[in-house]
This record gives C-alpha cells, structure tokens and sequence, in this order.
C-alpha cells in the first residue's frame, strides 16, 4: 500500500499535529502516523472522521486512481 500522502499534507496544510489530529478523532497518534505511512487501513467510519476533521472529501484523501 502507498504512503497516504494526501492525509499528511492536508493535516500539514491545517498545521495539524499527529496527536492533534489523533485527538480530534479519537485514535492514536499511532494510528494516524499507521495510516500516513501506508501500514494501516482505517475504516469507513474512521476515514470520514478524518475528512470532517480535515475539511476534505473521501475522494481527495483516500481514493486511489486505478491506472
């Protein structure tokens, strides 16, 4: 899986720490760092919570283009 490098600028872009993000969705700091670096794959549930945190759609952080 690909580094989720859509999450982490849009969390950088936000100045957005991990554990603030974390805090804002109720995971770890762990978690968010898992998922920005390709090693974790949230839910539905948890990537919407993450978009509403981040004022994005499901579409600009997590869909992937097939080639």
């Amino acid at each position: 899986m690909a580094k989720n490098l859509r999450l982490k600028a849009a969390r950088a872009a936000k100045d957005m720490s991990q554990q603030t993000l974390a805090d804002a969705v109720g995971v770890t700091r762990q978690t968010v760092n898992a998922i920005e670096m390709g090693d974790y794959n949230p839910t539905i549930r948890l990537c919407a919570a993450i978009c509403r945190a981040l004022g994005k759609t499901l579409d600009e952080l997590f869909w992937e283009e097939i080639e």
